[in-house]
């Protein structure tokens, strides 16, 4: 995954590699966009990133979003984080990464094994069954 940040305007805002993998990591949830019907399509999802090239996304095995993959695989990921509501500003402080690449549906059986996994010790790593 190549950081690039060369095309953010506010350069002072700008975070660096280290706390947006540390966002990738340890987000909450994300919005995947993508492309659905000619238009753009943003939905919030669960996601687990596996430490080097690859996002694993939970969905249902079908529905609007795989279909809009399977037409146009390229895709964005935006994770924010630490939000704090400043309304005396009329404004909201947070950090925010968005990651880009092209979506996979068909994963091997041990791949699908290995996103399950890397999910429950995100998500539910406390119910995990050893």
């Amino acid at each position: 995954m190549k950081y690039v940040n060369n095309r953010v305007r506010r350069q002072d805002r700008l975070m660096d590699e280290q706390r947006a993998l540390e966002l990738l990591r340890d987000g909450e949830y994300g919005v995947l966009s993508m492309v659905a019907d000619d238009a753009g399509y943003g939905i919030p999802v669960n996601f687990v990133w596996d430490g080097d090239h690859s996002v694993y996304i939970h969905c249902a095995p079908e529905g609007r979003k795989l279909q809009a993959i399977e037409k146009n695989p390229k895709v964005s990921l935006c994770i924010i984080g630490n939000v704090n509501l400043l309304p005396r500003n009329f404004t909201t402080e947070y950090e925010s990464a968005i990651f880009f690449g092209e979506a996979r549906i068909h994963l091997s059986d041990e791949e699908k094994m290995h996103a399950l996994h890397l999910l429950i010790d995100k998500l539910s790593a406390d119910f995990k069954e050893i």
